[in-house]
């Protein structure tokens, strides 16, 4: 098979990357523009995050998704983890079939047709038992683990597929409980994609529009739903401001969890 030039394959590389990172790029250089307006340069400044950190609803807003994507990507994790270590080492049991619906569902259902069905769901429970009385922090919560829980279950059945189980059958000979086998054997082994899991749940929490559309209620607008709504009206430069913070966000994560994921696999390895 004859291989490409280098010049065409370096040449190929540049276009994809400005393809995909050009526009991120020239949002974060316009976040310092001084121009209200959106296209045209007029010096640098800093006026844009000095009132984005005066805007107090926009401020509200990403502190309730924060919340909520912490607590969404805790819980997804900790449940997807069981569900995605049932589908693995359980084997097929009665019901395994609706089993794998069940987890698999929210993958392929769209996001309109969850949020729907969660918020009728909502609707008849606190009909029938008073609670929740609205919508805020838990109905978006319920939403998120939902949505986010199949993802972490599929990431974390393929892992454990690929573990070695004679660890964890040495460990069961040697008297150690099933349940003991499991924190001590399988936890450690199986952390990069529990790291991995827990940052992909986090970013789907923080990002959802379309659940929390239907589960949200007043006085608990997140932030995709406070930006979405503005940006209707036309865009603003501070919303440049606010997408160059969630980018270094974003990358100072990256980083960190890039490290421990290398540091977890040096030290198994």
């Amino acid at each position: 098979m004859r291989k490409s030039h280098p010049a065409l394959r370096v040449s190929v590389l540049t276009i994809g990357y400005a393809f995909l990172y050009g526009p991120i790029l020239c949002l974060m250089v316009f976040s310092f523009n001084d121009s209200a307006l959106m296209t045209s340069w007029t010096g640098f400044s800093l006026r844009w995050y000095i009132e984005l950190f005066q805007d107090q609803a926009l401020l509200d807003a990403a502190r309730l998704s924060f919340l909520i994507a912490a607590l969404t990507a805790t819980t997804a994790v900790v449940i997807g983890t069981w569900a995605g270590y049932v589908l693995a080492r359980m084997g097929r049991f009665r019901g395994f079939g609706l089993y794998i619906g069940m987890i698999s569902a929210p993958l392929v259902m769209p996001e309109v047709v969850l949020g729907i069905s969660l918020l009728l769901m909502f609707v008849e429970v606190s009909r029938v038992l008073g609670w929740p009385d609205g919508n805020g922090v838990f109905t978006i919560w319920v939403g998120h683990v939902t949505l986010c829980m199949a993802y972490v279950a599929v990431i974390i059945q393929s892992r454990v597929r690929d573990l070695d189980r004679s660890l964890e059958e040495a460990a069961l000979d040697l008297g150690a409980p099933p349940l003991k086998v499991f924190f001590l054997i399988t936890v450690p082994l199986i952390t990069p994609a529990l790291l991995a899991s827990w940052l992909l749940s986090f970013t789907l929490s923080l990002d959802d529009v379309v659940v929390a559309s239907f589960l949200s209620g007043p006085g608990y607008t997140t932030l995709p739903l406070e930006v979405f709504s503005r940006v209707r009206l036309g865009l603003k430069p501070e919303i440049n401001a606010l997408a160059t913070l969630f980018m270094l966000g974003v990358g100072i994560v990256v980083i960190v969890v890039y490290r421990m994921q290398r540091r977890v696999v040096r030290r198994d390895g």
